[in-house]
């Protein structure tokens, strides 16, 4: 990769997990009446078609890592877990009243925070109270989120034996150095057992996810990575660029200098060794910072043109309704987006009450869901058209004009009102997005919003 590109498309951008992005919602028009009325015709419109998704948030750790960004409440008090289930199945039972039938469950994502901080009981207890007042689809499914230093045989056996057959284990780097600047020291063993006991339980997908640009990381940090990964062949991997944003994580992302992380091509450096590793070894390039064996379904999705992308990242299917429970959680009902409040004891306090805990959300309008379908092509599929008028949007003219920079610079091709996203230009797909980001363009934030793009 040419410095110059580098140097040039190396911006602050979103990451497209939402068009609009939360930056830009508009909270003052949200109502949580017209919030319950869009879920309620989309879950008619779609749940005996393709069902309903839901992810759960699960905030506790033990202890604290400095890369994330997650909603997290670090606590070794295992009280709190009881608590805290019973509230996420009253929040169920919320959404399922506003339901007013029976919903078909497609997939459930666990999240966190760490999922695995709970018990195989509360983990029951949870996915079994979620199930009494649901049909599950015959096609679902069913992901977690595994800490390799505290996820168990039990934990692996007991959500296989609830439907389970997708884990992602969080490895991030295998670099003492790394591990240690970032608060999340877990040796190859601890990922090696959970990797081998998921593949003998009989999981189908088991996922690594791996994060380039971290501090003191190097070339040699990468490779190295990468061919221990590659000794335990996991299903799916996801290489994504290390996000610091510590004017919106606070302390949690100030353990280490902003001088100790890789800048620019060095940063960039880091992803194409790792990426031609990947390669090499039999792993083929999904949507964004995502990599898969043609064995796994998200390669299938791919090819098929299936994938899709919402708040949890990269799926293999799609519904338009995704209900997020528990603190920080955003639902979806493709009209609209919802967040629940961000603290516990707010969250408490509402369920509580017998309140959907709510605290904002956005309305798409009609040039959202067009502009929304943009992005998703360019994040799934590296292409998007405007060929049929469902598509089109008067300042799509505006828009290529603004990509033809881009476009000289080979990072996209454009024939028959079809924009492709090049080889060259894939590093590149979140600078193409902006370019469809029509509230981005039209209102250029002045304060730091989000990470940089390469």
């Amino acid at each position: 990769m040419k410095t110059s590109l580098i140097q040039k498309y190396n911006v602050p951008g979103p990451r497209y997990t939402s068009y609009p992005t939360v930056p830009y919602w508009e909270e003052s028009n949200f109502s949580e009446a017209q919030w319950k009325r869009e879920v309620q015709q989309t879950f008619f419109a779609t749940n005996k078609t393709e069902g309903i998704s839901l992810y759960l948030h699960l905030p506790f750790c033990e202890s604290l890592c400095t890369f994330c960004g997650c909603n997290k409440r670090i606590t070794k008090r295992h009280e709190v877990e009881e608590p805290y289930i019973i509230a996420l199945l009253k929040e169920w039972k919320m959404y399922c009243d506003v339901f007013t039938e029976r919903p078909v469950i497609k997939e459930i994502h666990l999240g966190g925070g760490t999922p695995t901080f709970f018990s195989t009981k509360n983990l029951s207890t949870l996915l079994n109270g979620l199930f009494e007042l649901a049909d599950v689809a015959d096609d679902y499914e069913f992901s977690f989120e595994g800490h390799p230093n505290n996820t168990t045989k039990e934990h692996l056996q007991t959500l296989y034996d609830l439907g389970f057959r997708r884990v992602s284990f969080g490895v991030q780097d295998y670099s003492a150095t790394v591990q240690a600047a970032i608060h999340r020291v877990q040796p190859f063993h601890n990922v090696a057992k959970v990797t081998f006991w998921a593949k003998e339980i009989g999981y189908t997908s088991v996922g690594h996810d791996l994060i380039f640009g971290l501090p003191f990381q190097t070339l040699n940090d990468v490779k190295d990575t990468i061919l221990k990964t590659k000794s335990l062949l996991p299903d799916r991997i996801s290489f994504y660029s290390y996000a610091h944003v510590p004017w919106i994580k606070g302390n949690g992302q100030r353990g280490f200098n902003d001088e100790d992380l890789p800048q620019d091509d060095e940063k960039r450096a880091l992803y194409e060794e790792g990426k031609k590793l990947l390669i090499e070894n039999g792993y083929h390039e999904i949507g964004m910072d995502h990599f898969a064996l043609v064995s796994d379904s998200m390669y299938t999705s791919f090819k098929n043109k299936t994938l899709h992308r919402n708040f949890m990242g990269y799926t293999a299917s799609k519904t338009d309704l995704m209900i997020g429970l528990g603190v920080s959680s955003i639902s979806d009902s493709w009209t609209s987006f919802a967040q629940n409040v961000k603290t516990l004891e707010e969250y408490y306090t509402l369920i509580e009450a017998n309140k959907l805990p709510v605290f904002r959300g956005h309305h798409l309008t009609k040039e959202d869901l067009i502009i929304r379908k943009h992005i998703l092509n360019l994040m799934c599929h590296f292409e998007t058209s405007w060929d049929t008028p469902e598509l089109q949007f008067p300042e799509i003219d505006e828009v290529l004009e603004s990509l033809q920079e881009m476009r000289e610079d080979g990072l996209l091709e454009l024939n028959n009102k079809t924009l492709y996203v090049t080889e060259k230009g894939k590093a590149f797909v979140r600078n193409c997005c902006m370019a469809f980001d029509l509230r981005l363009l039209r209102n250029k934030p002045e304060t730091e919003l989000f990470s940089m793009t390469i």
